[in-house]
Parts: structure tokens; sequence; C-alpha cells
């Protein structure tokens, strides 16, 4: 590409490839100490300036070498019309600058970055921004045409970002003009080429500037490099981590060069990405005017990011006085309205006063570790809070499970200390009604006795009659009353009998709802012994029987023996009726016995059943005993339970308090 551009004075020096680029060349202003040779180009420089203005083909040669160039929207025809002297000198200067760029760019690198902060000509600018980044013969060029052909993920954004890119200028305000065109082809270009940054907001007005120098092709390649060797890269990335080390380093200038406005920007909580972000992310091609934005960018290709540095702060020195007397819509509405229009006559002011800045390279190495190091504790803190909150999360949780396990075991003591207070209510009432049928057994028992004096009694005198042969009359009212007792007693004994009778059959159903099931063998022998009292109660019923029915036999007799006794005198029948009474009392006599037996074994298996009923109510004594320590081991466990949730729930409150002490250091303001 530098071949192809011919300066004016390339065709009159044939000697000039010989020649050296000197300071005094560049920097007019110090003619002191000019070289020979710098003075002989001077000489022949101000030689070609007249012949360029009585020689209208050179002028035309010039025009013809500069559309070789490949800058499509450089005019020079309209333009060299117009020239200057100091104008043509530098048209001279720059012709020769391209076509020995390797030589001059290696040896006489300060002087070129000295004459780029002058501005590059317009009509050189887009052959010197390519040589400025070595664009100028990228492989990549050629395969442009290919992925214009391809389909991007990005293609609606890049669509509706278009419209927004300068939207005044001529040659992109038109819809689907060709300026809109081939800037979205560009930006597809370059997101199907670096699919990791992809179309980032912003870019567009960097890809605008360059299309307005030159064609779409070398604009894509310029654009690849200057997101690959300017830094842009980083700052276009999704996390756009380049952009806050960049505000870090901005905010600690301030702090450095500025500090009454640092302090000022502070106390408004004037962030510096809510003003600077948009000047290193377009280059302030948003924020000043195309020929002022276009200077700077000139010094951008030369020396990189360093100028905005240099620019930012000179803007903040130059507004300081205004700033400090507003608050922050104040500041913000200074910083859009105001600060853009302050350099319509020309940006050398600006310039100046951005190389009157102190910028310090190793200083900026350094806060770039210390942003690196910050970057990388605000991380593992970051790692540190999301594992602290998966804890907290797993914690509440926990928590979460342990009420609802506590929750558990207090229904469960609350259901046992009701089931506790049940089975003592029951086991109350059960020694009552025990209480009850041991009363009733004793006085069944003394009835029992009671009616056995009594039949003894009836015995001595029975035997006595026989002893006896005279009755009187006292002996027979004696037999009566006796009698009288005697069926008295007897139908006591029958009620008590009854009353004795429904409470065995109460305490047989009481003694079927008490299962036992673990000392079978204590009742088995239980069992064997009261099947031996009930076989001797049989034994003796039996024997009661036999005693029941010799009586009757002997009675049989005696009725036999007195059938022939009934004319007797009535005072001897009455004594008949008597000794038939009596016979007939002894029979009743042996039957009550005989009952009375049933009613012994009845009482015995009563007493039997009472033990088993006992031997229930100590084991249910001992289940209540197990139960009350089940209660007592599930109350410790549930204080050991609520030991635990509060020592969660305090561990909970230290993790959320030192949360939020992170997150109180972790607002320093940064994008």
């Amino acid at each position: 590409m530098a071949s192809q551009v011919a300066s004016p004075s390339a065709s009159l020096h044939t000697t000039s490839s010989s020649t050296t680029l000197s300071t005094p060349a560049l920097s007019p202003s110090s003619p002191s100490q000019l070289s020979p040779d710098d003075l002989e180009l001077l000489a022949k420089l101000e030689e070609q300036n007249r012949l360029l203005e009585t020689d209208s083909k050179s002028l035309r040669s010039v025009n013809g070498s500069r559309r070789n160039s490949g800058s499509s929207l450089v005019s020079s025809s309209s333009a060299s019309s117009n020239l200057s002297h100091l104008e043509e000198d530098s048209w001279i200067l720059w012709g020769r600058i391209v076509n020995e760029w390797e030589d001059v760019h290696r040896k006489k690198e300060k002087q070129v970055k000295e004459l780029v902060r002058k501005g590059i000509p317009h009509h050189f600018r887009a052959i010197v921004w390519q040589l400025l980044c070595s664009a100028q013969s990228m492989p990549i060029k050629d395969q442009y045409s290919e992925l214009l052909k391809m389909t991007s993920p990005c293609e609606k954004l890049i669509r509706r970002d278009i419209a927004r890119t300068y939207p005044e200028h001529n040659f992109f305000k038109e819809k689907d003009s060709l300026g809109q065109e081939v800037l979205f082809n560009v930006m597809k270009a370059y997101s199907l080429v670096d699919r990791e940054v992809g179309y980032c907001q912003g870019s567009a007005f960097i890809v605008g500037l360059l299309l307005m120098q030159m064609p779409e092709e070398e604009a894509f390649c310029v654009f690849v490099k200057l997101m690959q060797d300017y830094r842009l890269r980083e700052l276009f990335k999704p996390s756009m981590a380049e952009l806050g080390l960049c505000m870090y380093q901005f905010e600690c200038m301030i702090q450095e060069h500025l500090p009454e406005l640092f302090v000022h920007f502070q106390s408004q909580s004037f962030h510096t990405s809510m003003y600077a972000s948009s000047w290193f992310l377009t280059i302030f091609l948003t924020t000043f005017p195309l020929p002022v934005a276009t200077r700077i960018f000139d010094i951008f290709m030369s020396e990189g990011l360093e100028i905005v540095f240099r620019v930012g702060l000179a803007l903040l020195q130059m507004n300081q006085a205004e700033l400090m007397q507003l608050d922050m819509e104040g500041m913000l509405q200074h910083f859009q309205k105001v600060i853009p229009h302050q350099f319509d006559g020309g940006p050398d002011k600006l310039i100046q006063a951005a190389y009157q800045v102190k910028y310090n390279s190793k200083k900026m190495k350094k806060l770039e570790k210390e942003y690196t190091t910050i970057k990388t504790k605000e991380m593992e803190e970051q790692v540190e809070i999301k594992r602290l909150r998966t804890e907290n999360r797993l914690l509440k949780q926990r928590i979460e499970t342990l009420e609802k396990e506590s929750a558990s075991l207090a229904d469960r003591l609350i259901q046992g200390q009701v089931t506790r207070a049940q089975e003592a209510e029951e086991n109350y009432l059960i020694k009552r009604e025990l209480a009850n049928i041991k009363q009733q057994s004793d006085e069944a028992s003394a009835k029992l006795e009671q009616a056995e004096n009594t039949i003894r009694k009836l015995q001595h005198q029975q035997q006595w009659h026989k002893c006896s042969s005279n009755y009187n009359e006292d002996f027979v009212l004696q037999l009566e009353k006796e009698l009288v007792q005697a069926r008295l007693s007897e139908a006591e004994s029958q009620c008590a009998l009854k009353e004795m009778q429904d409470k065995v059959l109460d305490i047989e159903k009481r003694n079927n709802s008490f299962p036992d099931e673990n000392n079978i063998a204590r009742l088995q022998e239980e069992l064997i012994a009261v099947k031996l009292r009930e076989a001797e109660a049989i034994m003796g019923l039996k024997e009661l029987r036999q005693q029941v029915k010799d009586l009757e036999e002997h009675w049989q007799r005696h009725l036999a023996r007195t059938t022939g006794r009934w004319k007797d005198p009535p005072k001897k029948n009455a004594v008949n009726e008597l000794q038939d009474e009596l016979m007939t009392i002894r029979l009743r006599e042996a039957e009550t016995q005989a009952e009375i037996r049933e009613i012994k074994q009845r009482m015995m298996e009563m007493e039997t059943q009472n033990q088993i009923n006992s031997n229930h109510l100590r084991r249910a004594e001992q289940e209540v005993i197990n139960l009350q320590e089940k209660v007592q081991y599930l109350s410790a466990q549930n204080k050991g339970l609520l030991t635990q949730l509060s020592e969660a729930k305090r561990k909970q409150a230290e993790i959320e308090c030192k949360i939020s002490r992170m997150i109180s250091v972790n607002c320093h303001p940064s994008i």
C-alpha cells in the first residue's frame, strides 16, 4: 500500500530515498537546529510548492496517485486548489513518510508521533491509519467477501443500532443507504470472525469513522487490528473487564491530580463510569464533533489509549471550577451539553492541554496490578459469598427440617402425656373397682361364714333333738325362728351370690381386655393351679351331692316310717311336721353348702383372676414407667434439637452479618 502513494515531490527528487527525516523538518519552529540536508530539503520543498501553483499537471498526477491508494473517500482535486503554503509542506512531508514508512517509522518514531499529534492531512489519513496499525497487508482481507455470505447471530442487534450511528451524517442518515449497508457489512463480518465479542454497542461509531476514510474491506482490516492490538477487544468483551480497569486507572489519576474534584464527585455519588465510559468505548467519537474526535483518533492510532486518559483528565482540569458548583444532575448536563461544544474552534488547545497532563506508564502498570489484585480478591469473595449463601440455604433447610422434627417430637410428647393421663385414669378406675370387688368379696365371705355358723347351730340343735325325746312348744317356736333366720340368710346369700356372679362376669370381661403375651409360662402355672383347685371343688361338690342324696334317702325312709303316724294326736302331728320341716331344712342346708362350695370355687377363680389382673396392672404400671422414661428421653432429645436449632440460627446470623460486611466492602465504585 505504501508503494502506491506518490508524494508531490517524488517526481522531481529522485534521490529522496537516501535522505532521512529529521526533527527540524517536522518541527519548523526550530530552524536554528536544521542540518544542511534538511535545509536542502526545505529549499526543494519550496521550489516544488511553486511548481505546484503553476503546473496543474502535477496536481493531476497527485490526484491520480491518491486515487490509486484505495482511499475512495479522498477528493484531492477540490482540496488542492485551496492548499496553503503550510499545507503544501505537510503534503510533501506526509507523502515522503508514506513512501518511506518502514525506515521512517523505525528510525524516527518519536518525530512521527509529534507529527501525528499536529494532525494527519485528511487525504493521507486512510493510508496513514493503515500504516500505523499495520493493517495494509492482512490475510483476513481476502476472507471478507466470504464472511458477508454467512449469517451472523448478531444481525438483528446490528440492524437495530445502525440507524443510531452518526444519524446526522450524510453518509449514514438515509435508511438503507450505502453508508448504512457497508457499516452493517463490516460489523457483521467482525461478529463472525470474533464470536466471543460478537457485536457490542459503541463499536459501530469506530467502524463508521473508518468508513468515512476508506473502503469497507480496508476499514474491516483496520478495525480487526484495533480490536486485537489496541485493547478494544478487551473493552468490548461481554465482561468489559478492561473498561473496569480503565475506570479504576482514570479515577486514581483524578484522585492524584484533582483531589478536590475527586472529593466532590464522591460526595455527589458521581461515579467515573457515568461520564467516562463512552470516552473509552468510542474514543470521544460520541462526545465531540467529528473534526475534534478525528484529531484525537489520529493520536489514538499512534499512541493507543493513553490519549484518552490525557484528554479526559485535561477536560476535567479545564472544567473543574464549573463542576465544583454543580450537583450530580447538573454535572451530567454539563458533560452532555457544554463540554462537547467547547472546542468547536479547533482541538489544538485541548491536545496541548492533554500533553501537559503527567502520565506515568509505570504507575499505570502498577494500578493495573492493583486492580487485578482487587478483582481477584473480589472474585474470591464472590466465591466465598456464593459458598456462604449455599451454606446458608442448606442451614435454612436444616433448620426447617429440625423445626419439623421438633414439632413432631412435641406432638408425640403431648400425645404421650395424654396417653399417660388416660392410662393413669384407667388404672385409677381399675384399682377402685378392684377395691369395691374386694370389699364385696369380704362381705360375701362374712355372710358365708355367718351362714356356716347358723348351719352348725342347726346341726347341734338337730343332734340335741335326736337325743331329747320330749318336744315342747318353746322348742317348736325356737325351730320356727331358726327357720325364718335360715330363709333370710338363704335370701341374702342368693342376692350376694348373684352380685358376685355379676362382678365375676364383669371382671372376666375386663380380664379379656388385657392380653398377656409376655408371661405365658406364669399364666400356664396359674391355670394349672386353678384347674387343681377346680378339681378339688368338683370333688367336694360331688361329696355334697352324695350327702344330699343320702339325706334324701334318709328322708324317704323317714316318710315311710311316719306314714302310719298321721292318726296320732295333734301335738304329735305338729312335732312330726317340725321334724319334716327340719329334714327339709337339712336338705336345703346341704344344697346351700354345695352352693357355698361353688361360691368358694368362684371366689378362688376370682382371686386367681384378681392376681392376673394385678399382674396386668403391674405390667401396665411398668409400661407407664417405660413411657415416662421415653417421654423424658424425647424431652431431652427435643432440648438438644432446640439447642442445635438456636446454634444454627446463631450461625446463620453470623453468616448474614459476614455477607453484609463483604457487600459493604465491595461498594467501591467501579464498572
